[in-house]
């Protein structure tokens, strides 16, 4: 049977039919698709985690007590995973152990561009990359031999358009595959100093083994073509050269980390140039120029974004591209909260208030942008917190009753929590607002610990943020809708005056969740004065056109929102709340 299906289906397919018994993520783009598919499959239990780290380590957990286990982040998510995945390089496997990173090059829905590969290489764990949806089934599958055969959790790297992009998948059956037996192996799996010690020279030899292994791989395949041009390549890197260049004689890398080096020597005697096409760093290049192979890489090719066919064609060959229109001809788009979004009442009193704020990583990051123009700063996930205490720390508690720290509630969760006993410990005065709109946004609405529901969307414990937040000691926690503009401007004003921390819960769940609308507002432009205030509310509903404001009626999910900012009453229908 055959399916046409995401990157990340096929990872999530290769897992199933490999007999993955537990899979484990928190959702990140682009690899969300992942976690989302696996738990359709009942054979499998899946999960969401509070964090990559947790998710990391329910699977490792998994792998130990004998079951093959799959865990799936995006790029900045193994960042936060990092601690256990570089130890479990040292333990090795019972069940064999799949890492799924997603590496987003452009940075299309990310803080960075990080490259994955950096992360195999310092871990001494063996990475594969899969260029198409079949090549991550059956990637995935082969990961699993691979972890088994040599004792080692194995990184699979996907890449926005590999894990966004479609492509026909033949099926296979599922492979039951039993547990292994657990047993107790202090020496193995406890990493005191002087088991660690002895583990290095097992992570040692085992490199070296997977590196001879590399070389008889299938994955690892020649297409000899024209010996005037050859290129080594992998992934969606590999695509697009087939494409640029169809006649070029072509070393396809299927695993990216060890390297196999004897095959790339023997390719390149048979070409009279040689150049490495890869996104982002020079990874594969600079490994395969320490080993005295002449290749030519990033003088060509450019570091940052995406590569193209067009790029690589025109770098290599000179001829460039011609498009029936100019990108600079394109209007910009840039993103924006949708209509109705809850965090936009936030944001426009916070701004109102001239507040300092530190952000985080979310939908709500986009309140940064004009015309809310709110955010000052944000980094990563959860950080938010930790730094506001920071500003604090050094510039004094008067500029901290200007200063407030924003996150919402699935971040909060993920790692947020450990930054608000940060600031009670310390004695800090911050005032944090959890943005709480019920639901993961900007990953596409998966739920976590505090909706009430589990992966699968089958009831699941609730998480009491309010009662957690006073469990950590804080003395003034409040809950405001931030469409009620009047009491939130209030709040925020009585806790950021306080000698103590606080926390305010703007409260109102995601527009996209809620079935819940009114009519579509209008302007009643005989009591409309043009003063601009629903315009400094960023909807996307709301424009001004030939010096009249409108409310575009296809857009608009009635709010209500400007009709709660309108001093003239200008604004009709919508909610009216």
């Amino acid at each position: 049977m055959k399916k046409l299906m995401l990157g990340n289906e096929g990872v999530a397919r290769g897992a199933y039919e490999a007999g993955v018994r537990v899979a484990a993520a928190y959702p990140g783009t682009p690899s969300t698709e992942i976690a989302e598919t696996i738990a359709k499959y009942d054979e499998v239990y899946a999960e969401w985690s509070p964090n990559e780290k947790v998710a990391l380590e329910t699977a490792i957990g998994a792998s130990i007590g004998g079951a093959r286990a799959l865990v799936c982040m995006k790029h900045v998510g193994l960042n936060v995973a990092a601690d256990p995945l570089f130890t479990v390089a040292y333990t090795g496997v019972n069940g064999g152990l799949v890492i799924v990173t997603a590496d987003d090059p452009g940075m299309h829905s990310s803080q960075n561009e990080q490259d994955s590969r950096y992360y195999a290489k310092a871990a001494h764990i063996p990475m594969l990359e899969p260029a198409d949806s079949q090549e991550a089934k059956d990637f995935t599958k082969l990961a699993y031999r691979i972890s088994e055969a040599y004792d080692t959790p194995v990184l699979i790297r996907m890449t926005t358009r590999v894990s966004h992009s479609q492509s026909i998948v033949t099926l296979k059956e599922r492979q039951e595959v039993g547990r292994k037996a657990y047993y107790k192996d202090s020496a193995k799996y406890v990493m005191m100093p002087g088991m660690a010690r002895k583990r290095h020279i097992v992570v040692e030899k085992r490199e070296a083994e997977l590196s001879e292994a590399a070389e008889q791989l299938s994955v690892n395949r020649m297409e000899s073509k024209d010996p005037s041009i050859g290129i080594i390549a992998a992934g969606i890197a590999y695509q697009y050269a087939a494409e640029a260049l169809p006649d070029a004689s072509i070393l396809k890398l299927g695993m990216v980390h060890p390297l196999p080096i004897k095959r790339i020597k023997e390719f390149a005697s048979r070409v009279k140039k040689l150049y490495v096409v890869e996104e982002l760093e020079p990874i594969l290049e600079d490994e395969i120029k320490s080993r005295g192979i002449s290749v030519i890489g990033k003088e060509l090719f450019p570091r940052q974004g995406e590569l193209s066919a067009w790029i690589i064609k025109e770098k290599i060959t000179g001829i460039t591209p011609r498009f029936s229109g100019s990108p600079e001809e394109l209007p910009e788009r840039p993103p924006a909260l949708c209509p109705g979004c809850p965090h936009r009442g936030a944001y426009y009193v916070m701004k109102r208030l001239n507040l300092t704020v530190v952000g985080d990583i979310g939908c709500y990051t986009l309140g940064a942008l004009p015309p809310l123009n709110s955010v000052d700063a944000s980094i990563c996930m959860g950080a938010s917190i930790g730094m506001a205490l920071g500003m604090e720390k050094a510039r004094g508690r008067d500029f901290s009753r200007k200063l407030i720290a924003v996150i919402g509630d699935s971040t909060f969760i993920h790692s947020g929590i450990t930054g608000l006993i940060d600031v009670v410990y310390n004695q800090g005065i911050t005032t944090v607002v959890i943005l709480d709109n019920s639901t993961t946004g900007m990953t596409g609405h998966q739920d976590h610990p505090a909706t009430g529901k589990n992966i699968k969307g089958d009831p699941a414990p609730i998480l009491n943020l309010y009662a957690l937040v006073k469990a950590i000691g804080i003395p003034n926690v409040r809950v405001v809708d931030p469409f009620d503009i009047e009491q939130a401007e209030k709040i925020l004003k009585e806790e950021t005056k306080r000698e103590e921390p606080s926390v305010i819960f703007f409260q109102r769940p995601c527009v996209l969740l809620s079935k819940k609308s009114g009519l579509p507002c209008f302007i009643d432009h005989e009591s409309c004065k043009s003063c601009g205030s629903c315009l400094r509310l960023g909807c996307p509903a709301i424009l001004k056109k030939e010096n009249r404001i409108g409310i575009n009626q296809q857009l608009c999910n009635g709010c209500g929102l400007c009709q709660n900012v309108c001093r003239f009453h200008a604004i009709e229908g919508g909610s009216k709340e």
